[in-house]
């Protein structure tokens, strides 16, 4: 199925469980700066909404509800999403409604989420830069979230992984023995292994004749990692 499908499929699923003020939020919140996020940003890094919350309800500091446009949380990792436009909500805010805002993001980390804000203009205009930065920021979390892989994965292996998900997809060798202070012999064996289990893949320079570089190859149904 394509985006509308299961976008559709997905938000009904929330709508069956829920009723008051939280059925009624998510049927006037989900709009169309939310709707956007999910179709150009979202759906394109995943492919899916597996874990993904839209107006997820949460206590602010002074114990009262509320709603964050998306909170993810693929394990043990929770972030809340927030899509923020420049608009007259933001405009016309004043010094209270600013400070607690601030607050609000603030209790949020304290209660455990990192907080993502993301903004609209960008998903108009620019959504592959939010996509660029949300992979290196995400992606990363799924891997250190293993379950029952992780005697199939070992240490070095993962943290090659994290380090090619935080770049954007893509590393050198040379790059993970700097940044792993690791031999060149021990790196290229664990890319060999991680060649092999179908988690990286060689690309070819230019000419066709050397490979210089790795892509890290991410899915969200393996539960080899996640």
């Amino acid at each position: 199925m394509g985006f509308a499908e299961e976008h559709e499929k997905w938000l009904n699923r929330h709508k069956r469980r829920r009723t008051g003020e939280r059925l009624d939020r998510l049927e006037r919140g989900h709009r169309h700066g939310e709707k956007l996020f999910a179709e150009r940003v979202w759906w394109p890094l995943f492919g899916d909404f597996t874990h993904l919350h839209p107006e997820y309800e949460v206590s602010d500091w002074r114990g009262r509800p509320y709603f964050v446009d998306y909170v993810w949380k693929p394990g043990q990792v929770k972030y809340a999403i927030e899509i923020k436009g420049y608009g007259p909500h933001v405009q016309n805010t004043d010094r209270t409604r600013y400070r607690q805002e601030l607050n609000r993001e603030t209790y949020l980390q304290i209660a455990g989420y990192r907080v993502v804000t993301v903004p609209f203009d960008d998903l108009e205009s620019a959504p592959e830069l939010t996509i660029s930065l949300l992979k290196a920021l995400l992606l990363p979390s799924l891997l250190t979230n293993t379950g029952g892989g992780e005697a199939q994965y070992t240490r070095m292996e993962r943290e090659i992984l994290q380090l090619a998900a935080r770049s954007d997809g893509v590393i050198r060798p040379v790059d993970l023995v700097n940044g792993l202070t690791a031999d060149p012999k021990t790196i290229k064996r664990h890319i060999t292994q991680l060649c092999e289990k179908g988690r990286l893949k060689p690309v070819l320079s230019s000419s066709g004749s050397r490979i210089r570089k790795y892509e890290y190859i991410h899915n969200m149904l393996d539960n080899d990692l996640w």
